[in-house]
């Protein structure tokens, strides 16, 4: 496990984006990135082909994270939704993935079945009370101190936000995290660093991929995340190319360029397999 924590002490913003399984993680991994961010809305895209309304469950979730972790070094947040019902269930979700080797979680206060606020007109959150004691339950079974509790708050009324955010640390959070419908400008942003005495997390989404600018994050944030910046990518190249490919019964000249067999191969990793083949199984 990574030291995330130790990380955010010494640059001050750590960068990631967000993966799904363990090749994106490798691939964001291979572009520098500081660490990587598990997609709950990418996961249930990539593993259910569903939209992000909390329809895979715990242990699908978190076999997805400890693939992740396993395939790469750089510290890895998982996002757990709700963390799957009430203050107990959250208990048991945080002992699994802080077991299964993430770095960090972000937990949300909305109602379970949650709703992917960049899709969802409106979501609802549960009292305050109830997610402080959510976030208290997971802070008590935190075997690591080291690895973070990110509080994420749904509410959209700037005053509600930093109220919970408020109240969020005071339970145990490490980082704070707004949804980006919450805030207007650069100045909400301010005002919720200030009024919950941490930093933030930032999922570059909306008007907080395209306002703000790099020091501007780096003034609140102590996790700045391309959250589906990954996911998108992936699915417009992938839709160019089949549909080129079924129409043209032809891979020679397909519209999007892509990574050649050898070199794929190297990257994931034949190589590396072969020499240990050769240390540990001489006579195969």
């Amino acid at each position: 496990m990574s030291g995330l924590r130790q990380m955010i002490g010494s640059k001050g913003t750590v960068w990631a984006a967000g993966a799904y399984d363990a090749l994106s993680a490798r691939l964001i991994q291979e572009a520098g990135f500081d660490a990587l961010l598990t997609s709950g809305y990418a996961i249930s895209a990539s593993l259910l082909g569903e939209p992000d309304t909390e329809l895979y469950t715990m242990t699908e979730n978190l076999a997805v994270v400890r693939n992740v972790c396993s395939a790469v070094s750089i510290p890895v947040v998982a996002d757990i939704d709700t963390a799957y019902g009430n203050p107990i269930t959250a208990m048991r979700t945080m002992r699994e993935f802080e077991s299964a080797g993430a770095s960090a979680v972000i937990v949300e206060d909305q109602v379970s079945p949650k709703r992917c606020p960049c899709a969802a007109d409106k979501v609802e959150i549960v009292p305050m009370e109830e997610a402080v004691n959510k976030i208290r339950a997971m802070v008590s079974v935190r075997r690591d101190p080291e690895v973070l509790i990110v509080a994420r708050t749904d509410a959209v009324d700037p005053e509600e936000a930093i109220r919970r955010g408020r109240a969020y640390v005071a339970a145990g959070a490490d980082i704070i995290q707004p949804i980006s419908k919450c805030f207007k400008n650069f100045a909400g942003l301010q005002a919720m660093r200030e009024g919950c005495g941490v930093p933030l997390s930032l999922q570059l989404l909306a008007w907080l991929e395209t306002d703000l600018s790099r020091k501007q994050i780096e003034q609140v944030a102590a996790l700045a995340t391309y959250a589906l910046v990954p996911v998108m990518t992936v699915t417009q190249a992938l839709r160019t190319n089949l549909r080129a490919l079924y129409e043209s019964r032809s891979a020679k000249s397909l519209p999007m360029p892509v990574t050649g067999l050898h070199a794929f191969n190297d990257f994931i990793g034949f190589g590396r397999v072969d020499a240990l083949q050769r240390e540990f199984m001489p006579g195969s």
